[in-house]
């Protein structure tokens, strides 16, 4: 079966995130003792007993995330379920970036360290009086009506940055932005506007010293060219050589995640399946707003983050 694996990325988390996989498998024990080591802290006690602001905290969650990402890959491999291709949401690339050959998996968990706690460090020290800078769904409206409410308002600092669906726009920015965004938004016409579980206004320039630091960390660790096909967030098309991931890598932190553009392009591609490779459901629900507005594509796509939806999914 063509196989396109999906990986979440922040905001997907919650407590108690795989602890049946962990539980039940001692490849994925292994894989979080690794990423204990690399963190410098329990990642377990984290994942399946941290407090929920703890574990949303960029320099906690990025690790986590990823280690149940990866260990959902592990535990469907270990049943024969692999892919043809793979795409990650923001964080999750980096583990699709494993599964298309491109990265090792130590060097990925490695990476995501660093990556959550320059994140972290940058985006408090953005923090204001009025609070700390993050991000909101915007529901109900494209993101030309946003860009032209908030120009028409002339609220600074906050930035389209995941375009997840022609109905469905996250924002970054200050924290005071959002708050003004939030009412102007509304008066437009949108029908939700929503704070997400993360601690940063990521992938917006506001994050440009996060960018530039990152990038001297990723200088030093091995990109090999994609084994098989890889999608990019910035570009929304394949990633062609291990320089370019590279690149991606790093400007993904100031460039918006171009998911219908993926969408798009793995739709083309003609996949006999999709599987969200982690926790929750968020790209599956992403799926079924796309399809739902073109109704010539029936491919399904299917949660895979438990011992029980795993155990669903047929070789």
């Amino acid at each position: 079966m063509k196989r396109c694996f999906l990986f979440p990325g922040q905001g997907a988390q919650y407590v108690g995130m795989g602890k049946d996989l962990y539980d039940d498998y001692a490849e994925v024990r292994r894989l979080f003792a690794d990423a204990s080591d690399l963190a410098g802290f329990d990642v377990p006690g984290l994942v399946f007993a941290g407090e929920e602001d703890e574990i949303k905290a960029t320099d906690r969650s990025q690790i986590a995330i990823t280690a149940v990402n990866l260990s959902v890959r592990r535990v469907l491999a270990l049943r024969g379920v692999t892919s043809s291709a793979a795409a990650g949401f923001s964080l999750g690339e980096y583990s699709a970036l494993v599964d298309g050959g491109v990265l090792a998996e130590t060097d990925a968990l490695a990476l995501v360290v660093e990556r959550g706690r320059i994140m972290e460090s940058v985006s408090r020290s953005l923090d204001s009086p009025e609070g700390s800078p993050g991000m909101a769904a915007v529901m109900g409206i494209d993101v030309g009506v946003i860009q032209n409410a908030l120009a028409d308002a002339g609220i600074a600092d906050v930035y389209p940055a995941n375009l997840n669906s022609p109905v469905q726009t996250v924002l970054s920015g200050s924290a005071a932005g959002l708050e003004a965004a939030g009412q102007v938004l509304k008066q437009a016409g949108a029908r939700r506007v929503i704070p997400l579980k993360v601690s940063g206004p990521f992938h917006s320039p506001l994050m440009a010293e996060a960018r530039d630091r990152f990038a001297e960390v990723l200088a030093n660790v091995t990109f090999t060219d994609p084994a098989k096909p890889v999608y990019s967030n910035v570009t929304g098309t394949l990633v062609n050589t291990g320089e370019e991931a590279r690149e991606c890598c790093a400007q993904q932190l100031v460039a918006p995640v171009r998911w219908v553009d993926e969408e798009e392009r793995i739709a083309d591609a003609e996949y006999d399946e999709l599987l969200e490779v982690g926790p929750g459901e968020v790209l599956s629900g992403l799926w079924r707003a796309y399809i739902k507005a073109n109704p010539r594509i029936t491919v399904p796509c299917l949660p895979a983050g438990t011992v029980e939806k795993i155990s669903t999914i047929t070789i």
